[in-house]
């Protein structure tokens, strides 16, 4: 089983410096439109069903609903590659939001704001790892990674809703 996960793994180390490279990039890359929607509340809505999806999939994997559980966690994966693409749109036609808070609130916010910058671009690989894992039927070690890999995520998810409601007066 091992080798059916190779031919993933050049995928996986892609996609893991990619990804945080090319969100970098665009990051520079400023668009002169107003885009329709106000984006920060759509997109820390998807961090919150992501969050909550990852729970039930946990609380779905506990209770042996395995399809309930792969159901979800494709969901979760969709959600999050949802916020990732609404989150840069967003900052490639906006200016960033500058946090208005002083004091304990503000290292408090930017203590959240880099745990959750550097655990999402961490994730990445644990989240294909462990993905590659359950497509390739390896269960011994899918439960193995998830264990790294579901609180990893779950904290991404919350603490960019966290984010969000700390930043949100200020927009």
């Amino acid at each position: 089983m091992a080798t059916a996960s190779k031919k993933y793994n050049t995928w996986i180390v892609i996609l893991s410096i990619a990804i945080p490279l090319v969100v970098a990039i665009l990051f520079r890359i400023k668009i002169d439109i107003q885009l329709p929607v106000f984006l920060p509340p759509i997109y820390a809505t998807l961090n919150a069903f992501t969050a909550v999806l990852l729970m039930v999939a946990f609380w779905a994997v506990k209770n042996k609903k395995i399809t309930l559980h792969e159901k979800l966690m494709k969901t979760a994966i969709i959600f999050s590659v949802l916020f990732l693409v609404l989150y840069v749109a967003y900052h490639m036609t906006s200016d960033s939001t500058k946090f208005g808070g002083e004091g304990t609130i503000k290292t408090i916010y930017f203590v959240i704001l880099i745990t959750h910058i550097l655990l999402s671009v961490a994730v990445i690989p644990f989240v294909l790892i462990t993905y590659v894992r359950a497509i390739t039927n390896q269960v011994a070690l899918h439960k193995k990674i998830a264990r790294f890999t579901f609180p990893l995520w779950l904290y991404v998810a919350i603490s960019g809703v966290v984010v969000y409601v700390m930043i949100s007066p200020y927009y």
